[in-house]
């Protein structure tokens, strides 16, 4: 818990310093069900939103298979849904799946726990491919701890670091120029995808409300601190337009709160 507090300290500046705020909310419902001993199917179903509105729906779908008390291991699906504001309409669905392991130790009443996940997303619909990244990979690794000395109640506190590995990259070359618009660019070579960062550190706290009969509830908040490196390229990839390239920082706060039914 003490490590999870230091983080904290250090998201605080950096939160100061972050170029754009984005607040947000979250609400998911799902269920787990015990297959055989060890092995649970998870279904869930999510909604979130921003100061815009409706931001995405996610449907999730995986598997865990608890190897021993101190290992498990995990795999799944998510189909994420953007909602586009201005036209009122989903658009451009991302197909992402992932693997993870974890290990978990309990240390009197708390546990603490590691999880290592790589995930892909697969970006549908029409988009630049020398700003994104068709298949995206990223392994995000959580460092998290729970208290387990109250009955049915057990906060917790998880911290999430996110890493891309193949995000887009090039050179530039020549003297600046500009543009028949009056924008000023670079002639660019895009050289693929190998640009690798770190994109995201979140902390999540909460707590999880265990009700008779299956049922769970868990309020939480995430402070997230994301930065991204845009690339502002032409259609064609041979101009790298200087004002609107570069790193993006946000800060998003993000209340949220999950329900569970297993059986």
């Amino acid at each position: 818990m003490k490590r999870l507090l230091i983080i904290a300290a250090l998201l605080l500046p950096l939160a100061a310093g972050a170029q754009d705020f984005d607040f947000g909310a979250r609400a998911s419902a799902g269920v787990d069900v015990k297959l055989r001993k060890g092995l649970h199917l998870e279904v869930e179903e999510e909604v979130r939103a921003g100061l815009d509105g409706l931001s995405s729906l996610r449907s999730s779908a995986g598997l865990t298979y608890k190897i021993n008390k101190h290992f498990k291991v995990g795999g799944g699906y998510i189909l994420i849904n953007p909602f586009d504001t201005e036209d009122m309409a989903f658009k451009a669905p991302r197909h992402r799946f992932y693997a993870d392991v974890t290990g978990s130790y309990k240390v009197g009443k708390f546990q603490f726990s590691l999880r290592e996940r790589f995930q892909l997303t697969q970006r549908t619909g029409e988009f630049n491919v020398y700003q994104n990244t068709p298949n995206e990979y990223a392994i995000r690794t959580r460092f998290g701890a729970k208290y387990k000395g109250i009955r049915d109640i057990e906060p917790y506190a998880y911290f999430d670091l996110k890493t891309l590995l193949n995000q887009p990259w090039g050179e530039i070359y020549g003297n600046s120029e500009t543009s028949e618009s009056g924008k000023t660019y670079y002639k660019y070579v895009h050289s693929g995808y190998t640009h690798i960062y770190n994109s995201r550190y979140r902390l999540n706290l909460g707590c999880d409300f265990s009700f008779y009969g299956g049922h769970s509830l868990t309020p939480f908040v995430l402070l997230d601190y994301c930065s991204e490196y845009n690339i502002d390229t032409s259609a064609d990839g041979t101009r790298l337009f200087t004002a609107t390239t570069g790193w993006t920082d946000t800060f998003r706060p993000t209340l949220g709160v999950s329900y569970k039914f297993s059986f």
